[in-house]
């Protein structure tokens, strides 16, 4: 027979040149077009090498279907999205970014992305927000704690060291972050304090204690409509009230506006209304040189300042947030 080994040359005769040569033309298009079309679908899959897409293509789509639905910080997003459906860490990624992502984990992340195309908060997919340097349980049952309000628990925990403050109040509570993160710098502190956090919703609550239990802290609570079911009085009061005025709450992005609890957004016609009626009474609660503390809206510094003067309060004060806006007023009785 004819020597078959591969010469590199047009004639040829080894044993895979020679059955290729004998492949009609039409034919052998026909095969390169079906192993072409089948090369595409793996690639698109994202199989090639790997037979899943890895975290780091993961990333991409979901940062690219993001922007193209115009959500805000879409790769932050994607990532922390990501970082949830996996259970790894930030730094466990930069790791293994070429790692195949687990098929469950990739059907999760998909759907997360869905959830946030449709403007529901990050937090709410993912169940929890950073405030103070702890991790806070939250859902549609109350507000997003936001960097905003780190002022008021500050101007609080420095108030409490410098009157040795013993018992707080925590007023619309919400979640619990401002009560519990003065609880637990406190103790850290050793400097540990009583704190009661008031809510009048019964939801609300409920997120407040779980997310005492998970923090492991010794709090007491009261369902109450403002100061109605609240007969001890306190060293300091601290609130977040609601105070965004009806007319500016349409305005607001959809992550706010329609999934934040409206109890919880509207301060009334001016978004002065709790105002008006939370500041006397916690005067009537608040101890001898007992102080009160609210956070308000970038724009009421003013207004809330005078409604605490007309109450009695000495020391009125307007302070700022780290952008620079009016965010906390306070005084003492």
């Amino acid at each position: 027979g004819a020597d078959r080994r591969h010469d590199r040359g047009r004639n040829c005769q080894c044993g895979s040149c020679f059955r290729l040569e004998k492949v009609p033309g039409r034919a052998f298009r026909r095969v390169l077009a079906t192993l072409a079309s089948a090369m595409v679908t793996l690639l698109r899959k994202g199989k090639i090498l790997n037979d899943r897409m890895t975290l780091r293509e993961a990333l991409i789509e979901g940062t690219r279907e993001l922007e193209e639905a115009h959500i805000p910080d879409s790769k932050f997003d994607a990532r922390i999205l990501l970082l949830h459906a996996s259970n790894i860490t930030y730094s466990r990624f930069l790791a293994s970014s070429t790692d195949p992502m687990e098929e469950d984990s990739l059907r999760k992340y998909r759907t997360y992305l869905k959830m946030r195309t449709e403007r529901i908060p990050l937090q709410h997919i993912t169940g929890e927000q950073d405030f103070m340097g702890y991790s806070f349980r939250v859902n549609e049952h109350v507000l997003i704690p936001r960097q905003d309000t780190e002022t008021l628990v500050l101007l609080a925990e420095e108030e409490i060291k410098k009157t040795n403050a013993k018992k707080v109040l925590d007023l619309c509570t919400g979640s619990g972050c401002i009560g519990i993160s003065l609880f637990l710098r406190m103790k850290e502190a050793g400097r540990p304090i009583d704190v009661t956090l008031s809510d009048l919703s019964e939801e609300a609550l409920a997120v407040a204690k779980e997310n005492a239990n998970l923090l492991n802290t010794n709090i007491c609570f009261t369902k109450s409509d403002l100061f109605e079911e609240i007969d001890s009085s306190y060293d300091v009061i601290v609130s977040n009230p609601p105070y965004i005025p009806s007319h500016v709450i349409p305005g607001l992005m959809p992550e706010v506006r329609d999934h934040d609890p409206m109890m919880a957004l509207d301060g009334g016609e001016d978004g002065l209304f709790i105002y008006r009626k939370l500041i006397p009474q916690a005067y009537e609660r608040l101890q001898d040189k007992g102080s009160l503390f609210l956070e308000i809206g970038y724009d009421q510094g003013g207004s809330v300042s005078l409604i605490m003067r007309e109450a009695g309060f000495n020391g009125v004060t307007v302070a700022q947030d780290l952008a620079g806006n009016d965010r906390v007023v306070y005084g003492r009785k």
